[in-house]
């Protein structure tokens, strides 16, 4: 089930902490950066926040997977954040929080979406979608950022 994360409910934003430490470490190590901006956040800055938070609880009632999206252009729907907690890897969830994004903000022109190039798992998942590199810059020595954008014509999975 996805739901918008209430960010008043501190525990709530506790378990989306915990989350995306988890997440955001594996995408670390896979692109060799510690240095992602999700992992520098707290209780408190996570909870002031911009983006707005939907999250996937699963069957057992874990927040498996989140994602985080804000419109920093007009008309351009940044996804800025994308977690899925390792336990629940391979079973669609990530699959299931873009198609989330799609459906509940259709009239935007453009979605955007960055992750490291090494991460090959973000790069296959977001090129399913339609989305495609369009800018890449090194952050740091060896690490590629890699920013895609999706028009909204583009075509869905099958």
């Amino acid at each position: 089930m996805i739901d918008r994360v209430d960010m008043e409910d501190d525990l709530l934003v506790h378990r989306l902490l915990q989350l995306q430490t988890t997440a955001y470490r594996l995408e670390a190590k896979l692109i060799g950066f510690d240095e992602i901006p999700p992992l520098a956040d707290t209780f408190e800055t996570l909870k002031r926040s911009s983006d707005t938070f939907y999250g996937y609880t699963a069957k057992s009632g874990e927040l498996a997977g989140a994602v985080a999206v804000e419109e920093e252009m007009p008309g351009e729907l940044t996804l800025t954040r994308m977690m899925v907690h390792p336990d629940f890897f391979r079973q669609g969830i990530a699959s299931r929080l873009i198609e989330y994004v799609f459906a509940h903000y259709p009239d935007f022109s453009v979605y955007i979406v960055s992750t490291g190039s090494r991460n090959r798992p973000a790069m296959r998942l977001y090129e399913k979608f339609g989305f495609v590199p369009f800018k890449r810059e090194n952050i740091a020595p060896g690490i590629e950022l890699a920013t895609m954008r999706r028009e909204r014509e583009a075509k869905r999975p099958e």
